[in-house]
């Protein structure tokens, strides 16, 4: 196998996490190969399995004084001239971005008004590695490369599950979900932000596009929010048509079946206000357009009826 004397990696792709050189295993390596990280990379390099020095961006001439621990392991002859086998992992440090996350079922809450309501929540996110060795050990391990997909599905369900426990905690009923979007959001990164930092990656950005119940629930909850716009101008809209179809009924000067149906529906609402209309123009025990005795009645006349000049009349 032919010596390799530049070590570098382009991610062409924009999605590639980690990428192994060579993807295949060890290589054959001398000292003076130069290795070449980008600004946004980084490179550790691995010798026997083991981990012996990381490099951040710039130009490095492999040697005994930047990999000090191959003095110890090498012996080399020669000047330092003769080839090791050896291999590196390039992580790439960059943000990930726009990273949709979202349930795949609606999750059922206790709601203290609708008393039980089923919600789904869908946003994006953004991340990157924090940590390159932790994510190397803990998450790639053998693999000769690992990009994004690798690690999406299981962000998407972390993040689903802390939002659900954020919500159980704190919403009491959905009809107060848009006062606490902020505070939701901030509890739920602040949970996840832990849980990612356990395999070295840190949680830069993570927002909450929208928390909803499923359409049939969201018609039900339009239908009842409707009906509540009218409820207390009920009385008034009843008057209302009631005129309308009195004034109808007095254009309509043919009659038939129309105006007959309309006095129907009429009476009908005639029907039903009369009651209340009685009650307020009448008290117990008088008759409709009669005004109230005074208390103990009107006073006795004396002497009966008055008198006429003449007597009565013959």
């Amino acid at each position: 196998m032919a010596l390799i004397d530049v070590i570098e990696w382009h991610d062409e792709t924009g999605e590639q996490i980690v990428q192994r050189f060579p993807e295949s295993g060890e290589a054959d390596v001398k000292m003076g190969t130069q290795l070449v990280v980008r600004e946004s990379q980084v490179c550790i390099f691995y010798r026997g399995g083991q981990a012996l020095d990381t490099f951040g961006p710039g130009r490095h001439t492999l040697s005994t004084a930047n990999i000090p621990m191959l003095q110890k392991i090498l012996r080399l002859p020669f000047g330092g001239e003769t080839p090791f086998k050896a291999e590196c992992f390039f992580c790439n440090l960059k943000t990930f971005i726009n990273k949709k996350w979202g349930t795949k079922e609606p999750i059922t809450f206790r709601d203290s008004v609708l008393k039980v309501v089923r919600l789904r929540s869908f946003g994006i996110m953004s991340y990157k590695i924090s940590d390159p060795q932790l994510f190397i050990n803990k998450v790639v391990g053998t693999q000769g490369a690992f990009t994004t997909d690798g690690v999406n599905d299981f962000i998407r369900n972390m993040v689903v599950a802390r939002l659900t426990d954020v919500l159980g905690e704190n919403l009491k009923t959905l009809l107060d979900l848009a006062s606490l979007y902020d505070e939701i959001g901030i509890a739920t990164k602040a949970r996840i932000s832990d849980d990612f930092a356990k395999y070295g990656l840190e949680l830069e950005d993570m927002v909450i596009n929208a928390i909803t119940p499923p359409p049939e629930v969201q018609a039900k909850i339009d239908e009842r929010s409707g009906l509540g716009l009218f409820e207390d101008a009920m009385p008034a809209l009843q008057q209302q048509q009631m005129a309308y179809a009195m004034r109808d009924m007095a254009q309509n000067e043919g009659g038939g079946v129309a105006s007959q149906g309309m006095g129907m529906g009429m009476g009908l609402g005639m029907g039903f206000m009369m009651p209340g209309m009685m009650q307020q123009a009448m008290q117990p025990g008088m008759q409709p357009g009669m005004q109230q005795p005074p208390p103990g009645g009107y006073p006795p006349q004396q002497g009966g009826y008055p008198p006429q000049q003449g007597g009565y009349p013959p």
